[in-house]
């Protein structure tokens, strides 16, 4: 990537001093990540000229005196000329003209904005910090908390706003579902309670549950440390990563839809209510399929890993549990090859959605399946497998070529190049396949190396949910990096590129929007209002709009973002059934999203049958985890010396009982030489000191004073310091 960068000089036509601001207005022209960047990213502002779309009447020409603004003391910190993108050329899928003004070389921790300023006008407020994505990781992991079926939504944990009892829990319900094609009959009852809310929808898909479970495990075990115990959900405080408390939830619904003969029923059908805990509706169930049960497989093999690894003395017995179901379902999948349900067709339907496959998809299904159960079992059964069929996967099937659309395939051929074992003919095939397929004309590396997009987040196509794949580019970049597929020279390159992902869902994009919903608490001038959702639905007085409500929708929900192919009911070409059916196909203006280049086929609205706004602003697990996967890359676990708490226990230092009521023993290892005076200091999840003593070596010290919670011990002695959660009970 060109990075066009201009540093201050001596000759400079004015000087930072002399930029002290003055009254701005705030420009949609001027699009940054709204939340902010890391010190050592890639730092650039995208300034956009609308030439075709929604907005082709409005002009914006950038002068060439850009300063990035401290927003704290209102000097300018940095200045250089935006640099055109493609020598004016206007990009077709944003129908923008665009320059940069790329402020990379300064890393400064702190709160800026942009400012053009001859015409006075600014960018939005936004932070350069370690900890710039912490908040926003909680926020949008709190998310799946909010999507919990089964489960009650408290106050503590909810905020007031977005409280609910438990949903799905009365008579013939979750807990006593019934088969759809036999619903008077009780022999046919089973207790499927639990699992996340798909969607907008109340529903549950097996094989969609388990790619979430899989997504965020695969999220803690690529960046554990950042997923700490406080991002204020029941289990926060419980010594547990949180994340694994969140997975489990939709693990175990999992586990109810295995039944004895390892099979995985498929769906759950629930009522829709607003809220939830409303819905009075009968709950139906689909039957066991190869798909279902090859995800089921798929995720107890890699969650059995990992929970044992993480915890091996609170999971030895669930780990096991967990490995004899995936092999159970590993062993009824191989008998039962091509069992499936088309949700779509069948009478009566069971759900909104259809999660069945094709043959590729249980292919790639049983692949992933295989590669789980070799790296959880070692057994060579599953690696031979998995080495005999790998070139069904798209990468080797299609000529090395790498699609948006089968990424999930991509994925599991990187995770083979981790694994121990491996066939070294087979690695460097993948590998060289790879970076042909990268480095194809108009995609992934070809469209990264040539600038292909003005918001330097390329995608090939944008439809129903764009932001998963947004996340899901960003991932491959990540992995590209993360396993040096190609030239090692090129890590850097791909690392920032992966990261440019995450700024358009912040805001670099043509709308100036970040695509989270309700996130102004969290830094954002300008986030999603509203969404597709049944509990915060289209005309509620408290969930509806941002600043229209009482409430809005909860923080941190993704948007699927922008739709090129968005429509309406075909109905609103003719005629819907009624008079007022018809009038509501004209009740607003959808210019946009409709008639719009690309990245602009978006509307921030919420409104159901005929003008469909679920094909834009509906969330979804499978773009929120993916989302999660690729944002956790960018955040750090940074020390309490800079102000941000680090939950990653020192193994070296010895605190014990934890969690504790009061007392706290404190003891180094003997390898370490201890002077009389050593420091101690615990910090609440906020940052803040609220004990702070002097001890001698293997001392103790009294802790029952605090409230209960989490908390970080920093114990520094002779240069060295040594950090620890500690969990402070009743």
């Amino acid at each position: 990537m060109i990075k066009l960068i201009t540093k201050l000089t001596a000759g400079t036509a004015f000087t930072m001093l002399s930029l002290l601001s003055t009254a701005q207005s705030f420009s949609p022209y001027i699009v940054v990540d709204q939340f902010g960047y890391l010190p050592e990213a890639n730092k650039v502002a995208v300034i956009r000229d609308p030439q075709t779309g929604y907005d082709a009447s409005d002009a914006f020409t950038p002068s060439s005196n850009y300063a990035l603004i401290n927003a704290t003391t209102s000097a300018a910190v940095f200045t250089a000329s935006p640099v055109q993108w493609k020598s004016g050329t206007t990009d077709v899928s944003s129908g923008d003209k665009a320059w940069w003004f790329d402020f990379t070389s300064y890393a400064t921790p702190g709160k800026y904005y942009v400012k053009d300023v001859t015409q006075n006008v600014r960018s939005a407020e936004f932070v350069i910090a370690d900890t710039v994505y912490k908040n926003v990781l909680k926020a949008a992991m709190r998310m799946l908390y909010y999507q919990r079926s089964s489960f009650a939504k408290a106050a503590p944990y909810a905020g007031t706003g977005w409280t609910d009892a438990a949903s799905h829990t009365g008579a013939l319900q979750d807990k006593n579902a019934r088969l759809y094609n036999n619903l008077t009959s009780a022999a046919t009852e089973k207790d499927l309670h639990g699992g996340w809310y798909d969607a907008g929808d109340l529903n549950k898909y097996t094989p969609w549950t388990a790619n979430y479970v899989i997504t965020l495990l695969t999220a803690y075990q690529e960046n554990p440390t950042v997923f700490t115990d406080d991002f204020n959900i029941p289990e926060s405080g419980n010594g547990v990563p949180d994340i694994l408390d969140e997975v489990k939830w939709g693990i175990d619904h999992l586990l109810r839809m295995q039944q004895s003969d390892g099979s995985c029923l498929s769906v759950l059908g629930s009522a829709s209510g607003t809220p939830p805990s409303a819905a009075t509706g009968q709950s139906k169930y689909g039957p066991a399929t190869t798909q279902a049960t090859l995800k089921c497989a798929e995720a107890f093999a890699l969650a059995s890993k990992i929970y044992k690894q993480a915890n091996p003395t609170l999971y030895t017995a669930y780990a096991a549990t967990l490995q004899t179901q995936a092999i159970a379902a590993w062993t009824w999948a191989n008998a039962n090859t091509n069992v499936q349900f088309n949700n779509s067709t069948s009478s009566p339907t069971v759900a909104a959605g259809n999660q069945e496959t094709d043959d590729l998809g249980r292919k790639t299904s049983k692949l992933g399946a295989a590669l789980y159960l070799y790296d959880l079992t070692g057994q060579a059964t599953y690696l031979t497998y998995f080495e005999s069929n790998y070139t069904d996967m798209p990468l080797v099937a299609w000529s090395s070529a790498i699609s948006q659309y089968f990424l999930e395939s991509q994925s599991l051929l990187m995770y083979y190049l981790s694994l121990p074992g491996i066939n070294t003919t087979i690695a460097n095939n993948i590998r060289t396949k790879t970076v042909t397929a990268i480095n194809k004309s108009g995609d992934f590396a070809n469209a990264l190396t040539n600038q292909s997009d003005p918001y330097r987040s390329f995608i090939k196509d944008y439809n129903w949910g764009s932001n998963q794949y947004k996340s899901n580019y960003g991932n491959l970049f990540w992995e590209l990096n993360a396993h040096t597929v190609d030239n090692a020279s090129n890590n850097d390159l791909y690392l920032k590129a992966s990261e440019e992902y995450l700024h358009y869902i912040h805001g670099v994009n043509p709308l100036q929007l970040v695509y989270l919903t309700n996130m102004a608490t969290y830094g954002a001038e300008q986030s999603a209002n509203e969404m597709y959702h049944t509990w915060f639905a289209d005309g509620s007085t408290l969930w509806d709009r941002v600043g229209t409500s009482t409430y809005g929708p909860p923080p941190g929900f993704l948007m699927g973002g922008a739709n090129n192919n968005y429509a309406w009911d075909n109905c609103c070409n003719s005629n819907c059934g009624s008079t007022s059916n018809t009038a509501l196909c004209t009740s607003m203006s959808l210019t946009p999203p409709k008639g719009q280049p690309q990245q602009k086929s978006y509307k921030d609205f919420n409104s159901g049958w005929p003008l469909n706004s679920w094909q834009i602003t509906e969330t979804s697990l499978g773009y929120q985890t993916a989302y999660i996967r690729l944002l956790s890359k960018y955040v750090k676990n940074t020390s309490i010396t800079t102000g941000v708490l680090s939950s990653q226990s020192t193994p070296s230092l010895n605190v014990k009982p934890n969690p504790t009521q009061d007392q706290l023993s404190i003891d180094f290892p003997a390898s370490v030489s201890v002077s009389d005076e050593i420091q101690v200091d615990v910090y609440n999840v906020v940052g803040n000191v609220v004990l702070s003593k002097k001890i001698q070596n293997s001392s103790t010290i009294s802790i029952g004073a605090l409230e209960n919670g989490v908390y970080i011990l920093k114990v520094s002695q002779g240069g060295l310091v040594f950090t620890q959660r500690v969990v402070k009970i009743q």
